[in-house]
């Protein structure tokens, strides 16, 4: 997502209130969305999560900038709705169906970690030419997914995670990575808080529409899901949507691009910390080593490209 930016200089106390803002409820993210789907039907308790946030922030813009503020055009929503299925239904609805499948949450932030490798080789791609940092951190960072998902890693149980599953994590996270890269290619809004707005809600809508066809109303019973699980979506709707988001854009706007991307690497660090603490995740070896091996390529891409 393309976000215009500011010479206005942040204070640093506020740039880095902002900063763990993202580090640790973008990190938390994977372990709310383990619980949501503990008893809640996936991909439609996301598509709403999406779409009461979508809500909420069109209220707050609506109050904060005026009549007229989310007015767009016909062509904007489309591509609104282009990159909001990429971002949303396959990036995230990936995640939430791998972790329904036993995908732990810390291991499926290792491999959306690996993210901003794929931006770099659609930008490759295209015709840019990378940094010789990037084209070192691509390679490291494959290196360390092939750790991951590679023969040891399943021969051995290591990840207590089913490969296939680990797999559509993976696809997921090309998805992503194809919608941040048709951002700048596809007419949008121009005010981020109201793109986020619209993407929120045609990507909620999309994955409420697939979690239809994958026959999720089939037996739908809110008496039956947990408390843990609705207090996972509540958080998931109102700190991982609206007040997470809301920082990094602001972020985006008023503080440097590499110290904003520093939470590439961070969010799968505090993910499996607290997949390990409150839902018992195994820190294994093959984690340890190929999540280090692929935190340290991200980093050395994130280098790369913000220098």
């Amino acid at each position: 997502m393309s976000v215009p930016r500011t010479d206005a200089r942040a204070p640093a106390a506020l740039v880095w209130s902002a900063l763990w803002v993202v580090y640790i409820v973008w990190g938390s993210t994977y372990l709310a969305i383990a619980f949501l789907v503990d008893s809640m039907p996936p991909l439609l308790s996301l598509g709403s999560r999406f779409v009461v946030a979508s809500a909420i922030l069109a209220v707050l813009v609506r109050w904060r900038q005026g009549p007229g503020s989310l007015r767009v055009t016909r062509a904007e929503i489309r591509g609104a709705a282009v990159v909001g299925a990429l971002l949303l239904a396959g990036g995230l609805g990936a995640v939430a169906i791998a972790e329904l499948n036993g995908v732990p949450s810390g291991v499926a932030a290792l491999l959306v970690a690996a993210l901003p490798l794929w931006a770099a080789v659609l930008r490759r791609l295209s015709g840019d030419r990378p940094r010789g940092a990037t084209v070192a951190g691509i390679a490291i960072g494959f290196l360390g997914l092939a750790i991951l998902i590679g023969p040891e890693a399943l021969s051995e149980g290591a990840l207590g995670a089913p490969v296939g599953w680990m797999l559509l994590v993976v696809a997921g996270t090309m998805s992503w990575a194809t919608g941040s890269w048709l951002s700048g290619r596809l007419p949008l809004p121009s005010d981020p808080f109201v793109l986020t707005v619209y993407e929120m809600l045609l990507g909620g809508f999309v994955l409420m529409a697939i979690g239809t066809l994958r026959g999720e109303w089939t037996g739908f019973d809110p008496g039956s899901w947990t408390n843990a699980s609705l207090l996972a979506w509540l958080y998931l709707v109102v700190i991982g949507s609206v007040l997470a988001f809301t920082a990094f854009v602001w972020l985006v706007r008023s503080a440097p691009l590499s110290l904003v991307f520093t939470y590439a690497y961070v969010n799968p660090v505090i993910a499996v910390l607290l997949g390990s603490l409150l839902r018992n995740e195994p820190i294994t070896a093959v984690l340890l080593i190929g999540g280090t091996v692929t935190v340290l390529g991200v980093l050395l891409v994130v280098r790369g490209e913000t220098l």
